[in-house]
């Protein structure tokens, strides 16, 4: 049961209102304009009567009546209309009943392309001529009617849109080549139809549509093709890889997807390997895969499945450089959330993730829970055959060993290990956070040749695989060597949508302090963030791998306060490392810790 719009007349269940007359089928179109809104009784006759006769409210009231007959024939007499209902001065039409809503809905559906194209099939086949036909001179009509038909445009887009995602375009050329043959100024219609006809390896049909295109705007409205079509044609040109269609290989493998696999657990356990390969994209995809590990850790608690919580704490096994958390709260309730279940596992590789786990998730702590939990993990992995776990468990052993000054070595051990261990058995991005280690350690050191050849190496992991955060590391390593604050400037501009808030608060202000203090310069008033206190002078800076920088910025403001004891208290910290610069952090530096010391 619906009204309908979408064609020659305004009908209900598909027959026409017809009744005595045509004012029937215009009071219920002029209702449905109003989209569900009191349409006053003068309105009405204003707009049914160009000069209305002495009873046209009666009148009016009389085709009300009747209508209320034809659209609920089983309400009974005297009992209160539930479609056309009398409101105020007024009359409202209260249903979702209107193929046109429906119609509209489907276009501005937010769906999968597999959901969306069946969705906006079905509403254009609502159409059965121009909209509110019969009205098409009526004033009140004319909007709504410019309205539809624009929708109905982007609609056939949409549907040639979808059919591209799904890998269709050979499904999608006919419809797109009749669409811009009869609105010829829609630019996107010719672009979505060049594309799938390049996707359809026809690439000279492509390029002599984008001629005719431009030929078309150029003749019949005097305007040159948008940028788009100009890209377009230089990417088909060029045949650019992003033109392939990639996203539907996503697309299609999805939908296949959803209809194999219908289990709760299976679709948690496989959605923390999604957020797995999210993460590294860095950016929304960090900030996504983070927001969104800690549901699918409760989803699998609620199911009261102890095996499957614990795979899927284990499984997030993204490599990790920076010692400062991201989410200080979400990583306590992870590491609680492993802990809870790391009793309920015998299996040492299932216990080796948990723990590894606690370790990288306990970063920056002080408790020396985390770094017992590291070497454990570490310990049961060795006696296993499985390289992917031993670098998992390496990365938890590394973000603990930065709770005393002068680690650096150790560390580069651990880096080192991992670029071996990797090199043998393809684990690319433990390649890259081995080459990454090796950078801080060769920067503690100042070793910059072999920073530099570290860097290197993971610039070009990085390109090949697809590895956009790991180009933030490098450039900041690259303005350490400049020791320039343009260069920190520059760097700290790629921090911006990052999704990396523990590295980037702070950091640029940080590394200016640091620039200002080796050149003999005030330290510039400015929000420091999370090192606030170590820039004023404080005790018990936290493990992590600014502990150095920490430490030396304490003995800076010791210094110029004449605290002397502060100044002691610092030293003694920093003298495991008098050999290294404050530099463990590959960002920044501070100099030679020596110049501390003295």
């Amino acid at each position: 049961m619906e009204f309908g719009v979408l064609g020659p007349v305004v009908a209900w269940d598909g027959e026409p209102v017809d009744l005595k007359g045509p004012r029937h089928r215009a009071v219920l179109a002029r209702l449905i304009v109003a989209r569900g809104r009191v349409v006053p009784a003068a309105v009405l006759v204003n707009d049914l009567w160009a000069d209305p006769p002495a009873g046209a409210l009666s009148a009016l009231r009389t085709f009300v009546a009747a209508l209320r007959r034809a659209i609920e024939p089983d309400r009974q007499p005297r009992t209160p209309a539930r479609l056309l209902v009398t409101e105020g001065p007024g009359y409202a039409l209260r249903t979702d009943a209107v193929d046109a809503w429906r119609f509209e809905a489907a276009v501005q559906a937010s769906l999968p392309p597999g959901e969306l194209l069946p969705e906006l099939l079905a509403g254009l086949g609502l159409w059965r001529g121009p909209a509110y036909a019969e009205f098409a001179d009526e004033g009140w009509a004319l909007a709504e009617r410019s309205r539809l038909n624009e929708l109905r445009l982007r609609a056939v887009e949409r549907v040639g849109e979808a059919r591209l995602a799904l890998g269709l375009a050979g499904e999608a050329v006919p419809d797109l080549d009749a669409h811009v043959s009869e609105h010829p100024w829609r630019e996107d219609a010719w672009r979505l139809l060049a594309l799938a006809l390049y996707r359809s390896e026809r690439q000279g049909d492509a390029l002599a549509v984008l001629r005719r295109a431009r030929e078309t705007l150029v003749g019949q409205l005097g305007v040159d093709p948008g940028p788009a079509l100009r890209q377009l044609e230089t990417d088909i040109l060029n045949q650019a890889a992003h033109l392939t269609p990639a996203g539907s290989v996503w697309a299609e493998t999805a939908s296949a997807y959803d209809r194999v696999v219908g289990g709760t657990r299976a679709r948690i356990e496989s959605t923390v390997g999604l957020l797995r390969n999210l993460a590294v994209t860095g950016g929304g995809g960090l900030e996504t895969a983070r927001r969104h590990r800690l549901a699918a850790i409760t989803a699998a608690e609620e199911l009261a499945d102890a095996d499957l919580t614990a795979r899927v704490i284990g499984a997030y096994d993204v490599p990790a450089i920076w010692t400062r958390s991201d989410d200080e709260t979400q990583a306590a309730a992870i590491v609680a959330a492993a802990e809870r279940v790391l009793p309920t596992q015998e299996h040492p590789s299932i216990r080796a993730r948990l723990l590894a786990t606690i370790a990288l998730e306990s970063r920056g702590s002080r408790s020396s829970r985390a770094r017992e939990a590291a070497l454990e993990a570490e310990e049961l992995a060795r006696g296993l055959d499985d390289p992917a776990l031993l670098a998992f468990t390496l990365n938890g052993v590394f973000m603990q060993t930065c709770y005393r000054a002068g680690l650096a070595p150790e560390r580069d051990a651990i880096g080192a290990e991992l670029v071996s261990l990797s090199q043998r058995h393809n684990l690319f991005t433990y390649e890259v956070l081995g080459h990454l280690i090796r950078l801080q350690s060769a920067c503690a050191r100042a070793d910059h040749t072999a920073a530099g050849e570290h860097a290197d190496a993971a610039d070009a992991l990085a390109a090949r695989h697809e590895l956009p955060l790991v180009g933030v590391f490098t450039r900041w390593y690259a303005a350490l060597r400049d020791d320039n604050p343009e260069s920190y400037r520059a760097a700290g501009a790629l921090l911006d949508g990052a999704g990396m808030p523990g590295l980037s608060d702070g950091l640029l202000p940080l590394a200016l302090a640091a620039h200002a203090i080796r050149h003999g310069q005030p330290i510039p008033d400015a929000d420091y963030g999370p090192h606030t206190p170590w820039v004023k002078g404080s005790l018990n800076p936290p493990p992590g791998l600014l502990l150095e920088t920490y430490w030396a910025l304490t003995a800076y403001a010791a210094r110029q306060s004449g605290d002397g004891q502060l100044l002691e208290k610092a030293q003694a910290a920093l003298a495991p490392a008098a050999d290294e610069h404050a530099a463990g952090s590959g960002l920044l530096t501070l100099g030679p810790i020596a110049d501390f010391l003295r």
